[in-house]
């Protein structure tokens, strides 16, 4: 009897090897030429964008189903709000926005914007926001017929998750897909775990790997951005860098092929050149992506790098894709978390797993708060140089040294914050900030953070300013979200 059910142990551990143990992960494919003029990329995308004097930006974080949530909060109030200029004419605040982020939770509520566009708002809360997400993740880790295929090389726990969210999610499609609709520039990242770099899903960096963007499901590049570290596996992806006569775009060289770049750019720059080390594929052939949360957990790098950018050619003279702008709009949507601890009451110190979160937790917490300064401490840079270079003493002076100092951008920046910390309701702060960082969160928790970011950009000062400043009057706000009115 022994021996049979030995056998029969051994005939089940074998049928379930032969059942996964031949799973293969997605292969990106590779491409022998670039072209600059087409793919998922900024450049292709201008062509949507009517408004050339205002771009705006909103920069999801990451956070589970937290920031999803808190994101999708943030996009209801810019669709059921409505603006009314000087001249009468309406429009809805969701159709200026150009660009999304999003990182981890973020970029899911990204990507499914960029695919679906309003018809989001149909069944998003139902398919993602209000789905056990990381109960059905569990039981697909714990279902023997998903043994081989995790222990196939190459194959791990995030493809798996992958897998998961292309069926209740994204419906299979790529970021061909993203191509073919309208829309603003969806920026998705994660994180080279082996230089902590930045990886952004666009076509312009996957030019680097020499590899098109356009077969990659939108699947995975939600699983690479919210790959937890040890939680979840790293994406792989095939680097083929060097073997498709790629030429960096012009305005990259002065930053990436100069001893002397145009300053100031010196973050800007050190991203453009790790970007550039992706070229090294016979050294590099895999690319091992886990959580964007890891090098940039507000999505606000890409912002911080390209107003570097910007800065730095329209001082050297030099022309830039937002030369004609006038308004740089940025919702910075945070929802880092940070609940209270009473660890310093006892002589216990804290045990090792909580050791661990908080040290992982806390420079990621420190660099989110050091983005959102900077991009305020830039917005004060420029409006303070663009008074000194209009002043009657500055007209005056001829020196081609002064004026050259003084060449800042005209575009005027508009940081509103979206974050826990500025809701003046404190009982409705401090239950936000208890909030888990997880893919399950009961549906009152979920309403509770979509009405909070209609509430929050409402009462944003820069906001009420932003409005002043372009002339332009609320003419509906939305019913907090959960609320009868709301589901209409």
């Amino acid at each position: 009897m022994v021996n049979i059910t030995h056998r029969f142990s051994l005939l089940v551990a074998a049928l379930i090897v032969l059942l996964g143990g031949c799973a293969t992960r997605p292969i990106n494919p590779p491409i022998t030429q670039t072209e600059p003029t087409a793919g998922y990329r900024f450049e292709t995308r201008q062509g949507n964008i009517k408004d050339k004097e205002n771009i705006v930006v909103l920069a999801f974080s990451g956070g589970g189903t937290r920031a999803a949530a808190f994101s999708y909060g943030v996009l209801e109030f810019l669709r059921k709000t409505e603006v009314v200029g000087p001249t009468g004419n309406k429009r809805r605040l969701l159709d200026s926005v150009n660009i999304i982020s999003g990182v981890s939770g973020g970029s899911f509520t990204a990507l499914a914007y960029g695919l679906y566009g309003d018809k989001l708002f149909v069944d998003y809360e139902q398919r993602f926001l209000k789905r056990d997400v990381q109960g059905e993740i569990v039981a697909r880790f714990l279902s023997p017929t998903n043994w081989g295929a995790l222990w196939a090389t190459g194959w791990g726990r995030s493809e798996l998750a992958a897998q998961l969210y292309d069926e209740f999610l994204f419906n299979g499609a790529t970021f061909g897909d993203l191509t073919r609709v309208g829309g603003p520039m969806i920026l998705a990242s994660a994180t080279d775990i082996s230089t902590g770099s930045r990886f952004q899903f666009t076509q312009r960096v996957f030019d680097v790997i020499c590899s098109d963007l356009g077969a990659v499901p939108l699947s995975r590049a939600a699983a690479a951005s919210s790959a937890v570290p040890v939680v979840l596996s790293p994406v792989t992806i095939n680097n083929y860098g060097g073997t498709c006569n790629r030429v960096p775009p012009a305005w990259v060289k002065p930053f990436v092929a100069s001893d002397d770049p145009p300053r100031p750019a010196a973050r800007a720059i050190r991203s453009l050149r790790a970007e550039e080390a992706y070229g090294d594929g016979v050294n590099r052939p895999f690319l091992h992506l886990v959580d964007g949360g890891v090098s940039d957990n507000l999505g606000m790098r890409g912002v911080l790098d390209a107003l570097e950018i910007f800065q730095a050619l329209h001082e050297a003279d030099m022309p830039t894709p937002l030369d004609q702008a006038r308004r740089i709009v940025v919702f910075i949507v945070n929802s880092l978390s940070t609940p209270p601890t009473n660890w310093d009451e006892s002589e216990t110190p804290p045990g090792p797993v909580q050791v661990l979160l908080k040290s992982a937790g806390t420079p990621i917490d420190a660099f989110s708060f050091e983005a959102v300064e900077l991009l305020r401490d830039t917005a004060k840079q420029w409006q303070t140089a663009r008074l000194i270079r209009d002043s009657a003493a500055m007209a005056a002076n001829k020196d081609p040294a002064v004026a050259a100092a003084l060449r800042i951008p005209n575009a005027e920046i508009y940081a509103i914050d979206v974050s826990f910390a500025a809701l003046k309701d404190q009982t409705e702060r401090e239950y936000l900030n208890q909030l888990p960082t997880s893919f399950v969160l009961p549906a009152e928790s979920v309403d509770r953070l979509r009405a909070a970011a209609a509430t929050l950009i409402v009462d944003s000062p820069e906001f009420k300013r932003l409005l002043n400043d372009v002339g332009v009057r609320l003419i509906a706000e939305p019913p907090a979200a959960g609320s009868p009115a709301a589901a209409q």
